[in-house]
This record gives structure tokens, sequence and C-alpha cells, in this order.
């Protein structure tokens, strides 16, 4: 394998980072286990596993020169490239048994990946019963988005038989004179590009007036981490849907605006007015495909109707929200911030990485992101997957993001946040389902 350049919003991910706030984001897969040696097993197979996959050998490394030469506007940036010395057994790690996965995933997520090695970890914490194993995978927003980051993990469970991935058109190559030819489509493309990053700009400008959020969902950096998970049926989920229109996400959105709620509420913040900015990432990965590797992102933002009193009104207007968003289309609006990655150079993006991190608490309160799992059962030496927690990088000044995945006909939320600020992530866990079930009552028999 040989070295490629990192895109704009890779590098944007690696240059952000600190060490309060690590860009990797997780996933805690809880396993059955028919013995109490399955854990340090499943840590043995993920080892020997990770040494046959290329995606999990590459480190980021700095790039001055010479990739720079042939792309003037990549000076300064990141490259990946196989590590000649990558040795699985420092990726992958056996804990001593736990008695609360969350807990021990919480201490394990505040520590950033090394920089100078492949940024990725896979920790197995074994059940002190006996009963259950759990391993957290780790991966740098730098390697890979949510829908990558599965692919990889996937590579070291146990193989499955999935349909093949379709074949992409060829990608030009970069690098070289431009083809004259194609200088009027370069033009419009180069003009459009500047027109679309002008009005993100403005969205995102307009989105900071009249916003009124909680303290809650805000906070000085405090380098810790608390996790946590709840789970709910999909089958409630779809029945909600289908009383009262809209998407599943729609649904699961609006869930969490109304958890929020009651946690807000009974914590005595007061949820009164409350309208705290979502930002909703959107793939821009064809379906089917996990290739090629980084990320792929935009996203949408919405106001969460926290302060509405009323459920299905609170799932009324975050259906209107992102009906509105899907009308305009990824590339527009405020939520596309993302996009403009690309209108900088490598350098910006190394010299203004600590600004650009500080200013995700202008753009935005609180993170609700989804991330695609496969219908099918996995398996991880011959243990089955029964739950898994997807859970988000924490951005500077926020105290909370929230994750959810389905899988097997239940929803798995997987909430991150800064232990210092919110000692309570357990309780807000717990208004999940409740708010599941307040929606199900009004929705009526």
């Amino acid at each position: 394998m040989t070295s490629d350049l990192l895109a704009p919003l890779d590098l944007a991910f690696w240059n952000i980072e600190s060490a309060e706030h690590p860009m990797h984001l997780g996933a805690l897969g809880i396993f059955s286990a028919r013995s109490p040696a399955a854990g340090a097993h499943a840590a043995d197979l993920l080892a020997a596993r990770a040494a046959a996959v290329p995606g999990l050998r590459m480190r980021i490394r700095d790039v001055w020169e010479p990739l720079a030469l042939r792309r003037p506007l990549s000076f300064g940036g990141a490259a990946r490239e196989p590590d000649p010395g990558f040795d699985p057994l420092h990726h992958v790690r056996l804990h001593a048994p736990a008695d609360d996965f969350h807990a021990a995933a919480g201490r394990l997520m505040e520590r950033p990946l090394e920089r100078g090695r492949p940024p990725w970890e896979a920790h197995v914490l074994p059940g002190r019963d006996g009963a259950s194993f759990a391993v957290l995978f780790k991966f740098h927003h730098a390697l890979a988005d949510g829908l990558r980051a599965l692919t990889l993990a996937a590579a070291i469970l146990d193989p499955v038989d999935t349909p093949a991935p379709r074949p992409r058109p060829a990608e030009p190559r970069r690098g070289g004179p431009p083809d004259l030819r194609r200088l009027p489509e370069l033009l419009r493309g180069a003009l459009s590009g500047a027109g679309r990053a002008l009005d993100i700009g403005a969205g995102v400008a307009l989105s900071t007036l009249d916003a009124r959020s909680s303290p809650a969902l805000t906070a000085e950096p405090s380098g810790t981490r608390r996790t946590a998970g709840a789970i709910v049926d999909l089958d409630d989920v779809h029945r909600i849907r289908k009383t009262e229109g809209g998407t599943v996400n729609d649904v699961l959105i609006a869930v969490v605006a109304g958890a929020l709620r009651r946690w807000l509420d009974e914590r005595g913040d007061g949820s009164e007015g409350l309208a705290p900015r979502a930002l909703i990432p959107v793939s821009r990965r064809r379906p089917r495909t996990a290739q090629p590797p980084g990320n792929r992102l935009s996203g949408y933002l919405i106001r969460l109707p926290v302060g509405d009193p009323d459920p299905l009104g609170r799932l009324g207007a975050v259906r209107a929200a992102m009906d509105r968003n899907k009308d305009a289309g990824p590339d527009r609006g405020p939520g596309a911030v993302a996009l403009l990655a690309d209108h900088v150079p490598a350098l910006g993006h190394r010299l203004g990485g600590p600004l650009v991190g500080q200013a995700a608490r202008l753009w935005f309160d609180i993170l609700v992101t989804s991330v695609p799992l496969p219908g099918i059962g996995l398996k991880l030496g011959g243990h089955p997957l029964t739950a898994v927690h997807p859970f988000a990088p924490l951005a500077r000044g926020h105290a909370l993001a929230v994750a959810v995945s389905t899988y097997r006909g239940r929803v798995h939320y997987g909430l991150i946040a800064d232990a210092e600020a919110v000692p309570d992530l357990d309780r807000l866990a717990r208004a999940l389902p409740e708010e599941v079930e307040t929606l199900l009552t009004a929705c009526g028999p």
C-alpha cells in the first residue's frame, strides 16, 4: 500500500484534536459468553485478525514534501501510509474483569489515541460474572467515519456472508496539470462551490441568533468522560412512526428532545423555552460502500423542541425541521459546515485547527448522530453480539453527545459526556425509554 493524502475534512479532524478533546469515535459491543475465558480468547482473535486488515495498518504522518510538491494546496497536510512497525498486540488490549462496562468505557474514551501509530484501539473487557464480555472499539475520526469504522471493526469479527459492495467508478488521479478542455466545467464547479460556501456561512451566522440552550449542555474542558447506554424496541418506534408519520430517525431525534426535557426538569435546570441546536450528521457515501477511507459527511442543523410540553408536538416539530433540511439538501444550510473544509488549504487546517475546535460551541449545542449497523447477527469467537452502543467525539465546549444504532430489532443509544459536567448521565439514559413510553401513550391504542 502507498501513501494517500488526507481529504480536507479528515485533516480538519486531525488538527482540531486536543488532549482534553480527543477526536475518536467509539462503539461498546457486548457479547454473551459461554465461559470466563471467552474475553481472553476474543482478544487473541482480534489481534490475529487485525494483522491481515490493510486499513488497520495505516498510520497518519505530517506531509511537507514530496507529496505536497504535486499538490501545492496540500503543503502542511497529512497522509495515510502503512506502518512498517505495526504491532496488533499494541492495539488490542485485554483488561481485568469489569462489573460495569460503561464505567470502564468512559475512562478508556478519555485517552487520546497515539498519533505516531495507526489511530485505533480495541479494548476487551471480560465480565466479572463470566457470562459476558465487551469490546470497546476506538477509531480516530481522521481515519474513519461511522460507516468506515464499522467496516474495519467487522473485518476482525467472525466472518459473515454479506453481499459484495458495488464497484464504484475509478476516481481520476490527483495531481498533474489540469485538462484545459475541462476549464469551463472546472470554473462552473468553483463558482458553485464558492456560492455554496457563502450560503453555508450565512446560515451559520443566522443560526447563532436568538440561540438559547442550557448550561447543562456546555462545559469547560475537564478531559474526563462518562458513557451510558439505553435500549428501546424498534417495533415501538415503528408504531409511533406509522401513527404520526415521518421517519424512524425523526422519532429517534424526538425521543432525545423529550429525554432532555425530563432530565433538565428533574435536575432543576428547567426546560421552559429551550430549543438547543442539534447537529445531525449526514453521510454522503454511496449506498453499500465504505470506500474511500476517511470522512464523507455533511449535516443538518435543527432546533430540538425541548421546551414544548406536548410529546406529539415535539415529534411534529422535529419532523418539520428535518423535512425542511431534506428539501434544501445536505450541501446547503448551517449544518453543512463540514463541506467548508474543502475550501481551506492544508496549512490553514494545521494553523487554524485549534480555533475551529473552539468555534463548535458557537455553531451547535449537541450532536445527535446515527451510526449504521448491518441487519445480520455479528459474533466474535462464536459469541453473539447482543448490544452495541456507539459513541461520538465530544466537541470542545460541549458536555454531551448522543449516537444511536439499530441492531437486531432494537435501538441502541450511546451517550458520552464530560464526567464532571454531567455526573448524572445514567438518569438521562433512563429518560430515553421513558420518553418512548410517553410517545406510545400519546399515540393512543
